[in-house]
């Protein structure tokens, strides 16, 4: 076969394989229930809970983000440890609260990219947010709705 030939059928074998996926099939059940679990862990200037209301500018972002699928937001507030457990029993599908791309909770759960960066006292931070561990297609779509939302 020629090299355009074996280009053609990579690129038809990876979008006929639904590359990236969820093996669990986050992203299609938030979008055809509705609904999207979301973790918030309070952080100061990230997340603020006040009884039930849950504000703030990572808030703001996940609401737009699950508008953006056609999905309403079930806040779940909890500390990040118990966070990242619940996550990792699928009971939640995303989870805010001013992590960093130096959390130690990388290895347990998927990590955007960096979507903002902040300077505290001359050193840079890199804001990140989490989302199950291997769902692929879920920590895509929140990328891209994260580079639009920074734009």
């Amino acid at each position: 076969m020629r090299p355009l030939t074996w280009a053609l059928a990579l690129v038809l074998l990876l979008t006929g394989c639904g590359i990236p996926r969820d093996p669990d099939g986050t992203l299609e059940r938030v979008q055809s229930s509705g609904v999207l679990r979301a973790a918030a862990s309070p952080a100061e200037g990230s997340v603020a809970v006040d009884g039930d209301d849950v504000t703030g500018p990572e808030v703001e972002l996940v609401e737009g983000f699950a508008e953006s699928l056609g999905a309403e937001v079930e806040w779940h507030v909890m500390g990040e440890e118990p966070a990242v457990d619940a996550m990792e029993r699928g009971e939640v599908d995303l989870l805010v609260g001013g992590l960093t791309d130096q959390s130690p909770y990388a290895p347990k759960v998927g990590m955007t990219r960096p979507y903002a960066e902040s300077v505290d006292h001359g050193e840079a931070t890199k804001h990140v947010m989490a989302v199950p561990m291997g769902e692929n297609a879920m920590q895509s779509a929140l990328e891209r709705y994260l580079d639009g939302a920074a734009r």
